[in-house]
């Protein structure tokens, strides 16, 4: 089985917000595999999907931004999922906004969900797919600005990022990452 993991925060009042396009990218892929996130266990809603005889789960941690590790162990675990078929999306401030970077391993680089997941896992060695969201120009505090909305004129960028990062997860179901990264990055 392999698991995909969007991460965000759960409510309504997240929803749109530069910190939750992780789970913006969940959502496509359910509309496109006509699913429903409608399954829940380790504080995480999912679905699982089946493409060419193989598995892939779907899934939103619901423990809020800063506790996803908490959310992703479990489910590992108990579905009996390994490292090399984890790929977790999020928001990047260090990348531009409509810019994405697909990566094997990798620090936290100050995201605090990803800090929850490698502390959970105990390894930095997981895929994961980084969605530029630019840093606050204007003064405005990082927490802030990561739980604003986007600009008009970066709200034109989305659909052609979600859209590409749900590309590359459909093209990891049957290539490895490694060939995902080199045809994305």
């Amino acid at each position: 089985m392999k698991l995909i993991v969007g991460l965000g925060n759960p409510g309504s009042q997240f929803k749109d917000t530069r910190h939750n396009i992780g789970f913006e990218v969940i959502d496509e892929l359910a509309k496109r595999h006509n699913v429903k996130l409608d399954q829940s266990k380790f504080k995480a809603q999912y679905s699982v999907i089946h493409v060419n005889g193989q598995k892939i789960m779907l899934l939103k941690p619901l423990t809020y931004m800063n506790l996803s590790g908490e959310s992703i162990r479990p489910m590992m675990d108990y579905f009996d999922v390994n490292n090399e078929n984890l790929t977790v999306i999020y928001d990047d401030l260090d990348l531009p906004v409509g810019k994405i970077r697909l990566r094997q391993k990798g620090s936290a680089g100050g995201h605090n969900g990803m800090k929850s997941t490698i502390a959970h896992l105990g390894t930095q060695q997981f895929n994961r797919i980084r969605i530029g969201i630019n840093r606050p120009n204007n003064g405005m505090s990082v927490p802030n600005y990561v739980l604003g909305k986007f600009s008009k004129e970066e709200s034109a960028e989305l659909s052609h990022v979600i859209d590409a990062c749900a590309n590359a997860c459909e093209d990891w179901f049957s290539k490895s990452f490694v060939e995902v990264m080199n045809s994305y990055n």
